[in-house]
């Protein structure tokens, strides 16, 4: 009988989050898929835990699945997690899972925190609906260009980009959308250093001038045009 794959969310900052079905099915299975081995172990020595670890990301992943597959074959039961948050989401697995199906071998989630919803909650923007545009290109004149596709849409956008091009895609935004616009900046969520900066996006941009934030951030853009009542 082949084993099963957990796609088993992890806490985005503090541990606390982390649920306890999590913590006892990292604990029951064989072997740990990782997205980096650095966090990972990390994750293992705040939970007392040692268990084997294979990394698999994006430039690993197509060569490692057959191994993973082989080892659910085999009857083992296998935890795919990412660095923080839910794997999948914006992380490397999806081939994984569709080989998996292929290969009709069960998979379970356990759902758990990520960095979208508590970003969009905390905005305190209409979030009835939404559009989650996730990473825009690195290329200055392709990301504008997506921006601008983007601020077509009658919805909250929300967006997330790597720390150091923060600064480049609120600029960015200021000019496709408007210096006036509406944004909600959300960085280290859950963690002692969490900071959500709201308000009019260039005041933002003033702010920030001095400030050389590192972390990891989810942008959500007022971009609704007509208001919700009461």
């Amino acid at each position: 009988m082949s084993g099963t794959l957990y796609i088993v969310s992890t806490h985005i900052g503090n541990i606390d989050d982390l649920n306890f079905r999590a913590k006892r099915i990292l604990q029951e299975c064989d072997i740990i898929i990782c997205e980096e081995l650095k966090p990972a172990r990390q994750l293992l020595k705040s939970l007392n835990l040692y268990k084997e670890l294979l990394p698999l990301n994006e430039h690993t992943e197509q060569n490692t699945t057959p191994l993973i597959i082989e080892l659910l074959k085999s009857g083992k039961n296998c935890c795919l997690i990412s660095d923080a948050g839910t794997p999948v989401f914006s992380d490397p697995g999806n081939y994984l899972l569709n080989i998996v199906r292929q290969n009709d071998i069960q998979i379970s989630l356990v759902p758990g925190p990520d960095s979208l919803i508590p970003s969009l909650v905390v905005s305190g923007f209409d979030i009835s609906k939404f559009y989650f545009a996730g990473w825009l290109s690195p290329k200055s004149e392709e990301r504008k260009s997506q921006l601008k596709k983007l601020k077509t849409i009658d919805l909250t956008i929300a967006l997330m980009e790597t720390p150091y091009r923060l600064k480049q895609l609120l600029n960015d935004v200021s000019e496709i959308f408007g210096k006036d616009t509406l944004v909600s900046l959300a960085c280290d969520l859950t963690t002692t250093a969490e900071h959500v900066y709201r308000g009019k996006i260039e005041d933002i941009i003033n702010e920030l001038k001095e400030v050389n934030l590192k972390c990891e951030f989810v942008l959500v853009i007022d971009n609704k045009k007509t208001r919700r009542v009461g």
